[in-house]
């Protein structure tokens, strides 16, 4: 048996309802319940469906799918915190955003790292803060608000 040390995208889309082409996470690398943190990656590829007409002479990715990763990301946390899943027909819905930033361009080749941290999670409702890395550096930072629905 092959241990992981992280979460896979085949157990991400068990916990969160997304698809391509908006499945922003490809892997969680860390999690602490306890403390309520996560960090994840995303890989942006040349060939992501959204440089195709965003700057096709400049390719830079959208500034909202950087902040949407970080909400998947942010999401995926508050669904195992509260223990449900997406078989059991829960919804993690954007309430807000606070303070967003963009301080570089995401390009093809680099590789994003998500670092969510809860600032005060409640049964139905949620505020963290997400950082942006690429390589160490700051690409956006931002408070997101979040509600955790029942689907009907």
């Amino acid at each position: 048996m092959i241990k992981q040390d992280y979460i896979d995208v085949e157990e991400i889309k068990r916990v969160l309802p997304h698809r391509y082409p908006f499945l922003m996470i490809d892997r969680i690398i860390e999690l602490d319940l306890e403390n309520l943190k996560v960090k994840a990656i995303k890989n942006v590829s040349v060939n992501e469906y959204f440089f195709q007409g965003h700057f096709p002479n400049l390719p830079v990715m959208p500034g909202v799918l950087i902040i949407e990763g970080m909400a998947q990301a942010g999401a995926y946390m508050m669904m195992k915190k509260a223990n449900v899943g997406q078989d059991e027909n829960y919804t993690v819905l954007f309430a807000g955003i606070e303070n967003a930033k963009f301080r570089k361009p995401v390009v093809p080749g680099d590789q994003i790292v998500y670092e969510i941290e809860g600032i005060n999670i409640k049964k139905a409702m949620g505020k963290i803060k997400g950082v942006a890395k690429v390589d160490g550096q700051i690409v956006c930072e931002a408070i997101l608000l979040a509600a955790v629905r029942k689907n009907k």
